[in-house]
């Protein structure tokens, strides 16, 4: 999406990772503002704490919501949850072309960013390392912790076939 004067001071917690699909941090993901100026309707929340649904006479239309309760820890467990999360960015792109998803965590750097490497993965046949690096020169504040990484690498193995080194 094209920055303007109109929305830079929102753009800093939101980053466009490939058209329609997006990483931000938690306020964020909670501001009706800023789910309204980016016309999301998909969001996928990476974190265990229950997440604020601003009220329904608040935004036109409610998000389809998704919710995975992981902590940030390297041994948190992710790689269980990334067929079911990838599969869901998936659908919610290619059944709608207006479609926008929005995938948090707490700083949109580490939970969410695995998620969407994950995504990247499956879509575009791409290695972690390749995911991740894509996501950095989209998202300079990306960067998932070694534990998540690792369990990249075993998506890619298990539910992708792919044989990485």
């Amino acid at each position: 999406m094209s920055q303007t004067s109109s929305n830079a001071p929102l753009s800093r917690n939101v980053s466009e990772i490939i058209p329609r699909l997006f990483i931000s941090d938690l306020s964020f993901a909670e501001n009706p503002a800023c789910l309204i100026q980016y016309k999301i309707t998909h969001i996928l929340s990476t974190l265990p704490e229950k997440v604020h649904q601003p009220p329904v006479s608040v935004l036109p239309v409610q998000p389809v919501r998704m919710q995975i309760r992981v902590e940030d820890f390297p041994f948190a467990e992710l790689a269980a949850y990334l067929p079911t999360t990838t599969a869901w960015i998936n659908d919610a792109l290619s059944r709608d072309p207006n479609s926008r998803v929005l995938v948090h965590c707490v700083e949109g750097i580490s939970r969410s960013t695995s998620v969407v490497a994950a995504f990247l993965m499956a879509q575009y046949s791409w290695s972690p390392q390749e995911a991740i690096q894509y996501i950095k020169s989209k998202r300079r504040v990306a960067n998932p912790n070694f534990g998540f990484i690792q369990q990249l690498h075993e998506y890619g193995r298990r539910s992708l076939g792919r044989t990485q080194p």
